[in-house]
């Protein structure tokens, strides 16, 4: 049997070969971060910067909903699966996750818009009590300290957590240490906190690391829910570095680096607190402790039913016709909006996200196949740096490549972020799979590209096109990228959605909002369903 040949030193001609179209997506970044941030070695910028009166309000609400909204995204997912895992409860989870995940940042913003406002859905459930006749005057959206932004991070990034720790306790050892730990006598809660957290919770710091760095860097969310005067200081740099004064620009240079920055000091002090925990960390005393009461409180019932609720005010507002306040229900429904709707963002997304899944698909196989997998965690940088100086990048690339506004530069601008996410997605299945299937295709004669093709590939089939639902679905919610690449010659249903809640009409927004809705979920539909026809006809492949 024939081998490909490894180099005893560096990489071997295949690896080099998984290198080139990573190299693609990710080398014009390199030039492209040089170009963006280097107006901000002046020390002028650093000053600007200091003395705008917008810095101190913009980075408190920044760092309160970014801290604030990861903490309470980490905080539940760890109550949820120290309550519930192992049972049915739990699977259950595991199960309406998937539609959950599949609303898009923005649009899940818009949904909750409409049921935190003064005049939203709640309110109007509470004025059917207390008998009001007009919204109060309350600030439960947009307030300045950014606490409803904090709330909608939390509560979509718990469903993102919920869905990376369901993948690690799906790893045999784990559940056979809480078997172990149960049959010992130990609660639920002392086998967690004991055994399996001290386990988990450094396998989680790559993601929760995700998402802070969103938290950050976020700009869809924040100008939908965060505050508007001052903005976040996302939303803030994101104005400064789209304006044609150069030393704005230079501004928001420095203020890129003030995120990265931030996400370094917080690393650096969560990385702190853990060593120190641990030292203090006493070994257990072998007492068992009977389960708390407590530990039945269905939290995971206003966690789903918010996302549920989300879908709901977003189908009501779109076949509302008139809907005052304090009316639970509009007057009347209508297929009207649906019907004058502007569907050129929808075919937009559609060809775009289609274009950048199909692109990335191969890419990522031959890079699980053949890449240096010791590279991978600088493959996955995207994920964990905050996007404002990676977007920028981006922009000062094209520029200088002269590709701004163009299809080639919009598709380039998505690669680098659903690239990451299609590899972590794809490389639990990959490192699952049995290598002895791929031996015994090659000594039978295949090529290596051959027994991937004809065994490997169509046995990792359905992992296969979840990973192009993931990506699907990432290229869809990109707002950034979109807005910068594209030159604003590109309208897509995210950046649509975004500038109709700066006061457009609400229908226009809910029906804007649900199509970014559906294509994903219709992404990941089809994953579901394609595996079982081609399996029609084999049993064992179901």
């Amino acid at each position: 049997m024939k081998l490909s040949p490894l180099s005893t030193r560096g990489l071997s001609r295949a690896q080099w070969l998984a290198l080139v179209p990573v190299a693609l997506i990710f080398g014009p970044l390199l030039p492209g971060l040089f170009w963006a941030l280097a107006p901000a070695l002046d020390a002028a910028a650093w000053r600007d910067l200091w003395f705008d009166p917008q810095w101190p309000q913009a980075l408190r609400a920044t760092l309160l909903s970014a801290a604030l909204g990861s903490a309470l995204a980490l905080g539940m997912t760890l109550l949820l699966a120290s309550w519930h895992y192992p049972g049915t409860l739990w699977r259950t989870l595991q199960r309406r996750l998937p539609l959950l995940l599949a609303l898009p940042h923005a649009a899940f913003a818009v949904g909750l818009f409409f049921l935190l406002a003064p005049s939203g859905w709640l309110a109007r459930g509470v004025a059917q009590l207390v008998g009001w006749v007009s919204p109060p005057d309350w600030i439960t959206v947009q307030d300045p300290y950014g606490l409803s932004l904090a709330l909608a991070l939390a509560i979509k990034e718990s469903w993102f957590l919920l869905w990376v720790l369901a993948a690690l306790l799906g790893e045999q050892q784990v559940s056979r240490q809480m078997v172990v730990a149960r049959t010992l006598g130990y609660s639920r809660a002392q086998a967690w906190r004991l055994i399996l957290w001290p386990q988990l919770l450094p396998r989680l710091g790559w993601p929760l690391a995700a998402v802070l760095a969103y938290g950050l860097s976020v700009v869809d969310m924040a100008i939908i829910l965060g505050p508007n005067t001052p903005p976040t200081l996302a939303v803030l740099v994101w104005r400064w570095l789209t304006d044609p004064d150069a030393a704005l620009q230079a501004r928001g240079a420095a203020a890129s680096l003030v995120l990265l920055a931030l996400l370094l000091l917080a690393a650096a002090l969560a990385r702190g607190l853990w060593h120190w925990r641990q030292r203090r960390r006493s070994d257990p005393d072998g007492l068992r402790q009977a389960t708390a009461a407590w530990q039945g409180f269905k939290l995971h019932v206003p966690l789903f039913l918010t996302g549920y609720a989300v879908l709901a005010v977003l189908l009501l507002w779109s076949l509302a016709e008139t809907w005052f306040f304090p009316a639970l229900w509009p007057d009347s429904l209508s297929w009207q909006s649906w019907r004058t709707a502007d569907w050129a963002p929808f075919w937009t997304t559609l060809w775009l996200a289609a274009a950048v899944s199909l692109l990335c698909l191969p890419a990522a196989l031959i890079w699980l196949e053949w890449g240096p997998q010791r590279l991978n965690a600088a493959l996955y940088l995207p994920l964990i740096v905050p996007a404002m100086p990676l977007v920028a990048a981006q922009y000062a690339a094209l520029l200088n490549l002269r590709l701004d506004g163009t299809v080639v530069g919009l598709v380039w601008s998505h690669l680098l972020w659903v690239l990451p996410y299609m590899v972590l997605t794809l490389v639990g299945a990959y490192r699952a799979f049995d290598a002895r299937l791929l031996v015994s295709a090659r000594a039978l004669g295949c090529t290596r590209l051959q027994a991937c093709l004809r065994v490997k590939w169509p046995l990792l089939v359905c992992p296969i096109l979840a990973t192009f639902a993931v990506g699907f679905a990432v290229s869809v919610a990109q707002y950034l990228p979109t807005l910068f690449a594209g030159g604003g010659r590109f309208v897509t249903v995210t950046t649509e959605a975004v500038a109709l809640s700066a006061g457009g009409n609400r229908r226009v927004l809910a029906v804007q909002s649900l199509l970014q809705i559906v294509l994903p979920l219709a992404a990941f539909v089809l994953a579901a369903l394609i595996p079982n026809w081609l399996a029609r006809h084999r049993k064992g492949l179901r």
